[in-house]
């Protein structure tokens, strides 16, 4: 994929990245929990690559800040920074290096990416809640990268492969068996 065409790619998530929030918005009870930003983010990741989705997920909180004042940018926006950004590096660079790159690659990188994450985003927390004097506890991080995302993990272990199996249908993102099966006709 060129140069361009990512760019243009990147661009069209960080829009989706923009409005998506708005539209879960409009389910109070669970609309924060489907996490709306990240969705973007790691589907950047995986079609345009580490570089792109880190870059898209650390200006996209930023961002949507500047346009339109949500998620509140101390601690919550940067600290999402940061945690998106780590979605898009990992999401994209633990892919594009898996030896076949198939659904459960795929799903192996979508969760070593939540994960990490979810580790990053804890330690932004603390850092930055650390500076204001306030603490950031144990139950604060299970309860606000795992127990309130619950909703959102499930629908990005359920939406994000389904959009890349689609995508791999209409031969726009298609899963490759990488240098294993290379390896086997160069040895037959």
């Amino acid at each position: 994929m060129n140069k361009t065409k990512k760019l243009t790619l990147s661009a069209m998530f960080v829009a989706i990245g923009l409005v998506l929030p708005f539209l879960t918005g409009q389910v109070p009870q669970i609309g924060n929990m489907l996490c709306p930003m990240h969705i973007p983010v790691l589907l950047c990741g995986l079609i345009c690559g580490w570089k792109y989705g880190a870059t898209v997920g650390f200006a996209l909180p930023l961002l949507r800040y500047a346009l339109f004042g949500m998620p509140i940018l101390f601690p919550t926006g940067i600290a999402m920074a940061f945690e998106l950004a780590t979605y898009g590096l990992v999401v994209g660079l633990w892919y594009s290096k898996s030896k076949w790159q198939c659904i459960i690659s795929l799903y192996r990188a979508l969760i070593a990416a939540m994960l990490l994450g979810r580790i990053v985003w804890g330690f932004a927390q603390i850092t930055l809640l650390g500076i204001s004097g306030n603490a950031f506890t144990w139950q604060m991080f299970m309860a606000g990268a795992f127990l309130n995302a619950i909703p959102g993990i499930i629908l990005q272990l359920v939406f994000i492969p389904a959009v890349m199996v689609a995508l791999h249908r209409t031969g726009l993102v298609p899963f490759h068996k990488g240098a294993a099966k290379e390896t086997v006709r160069e040895t037959a």
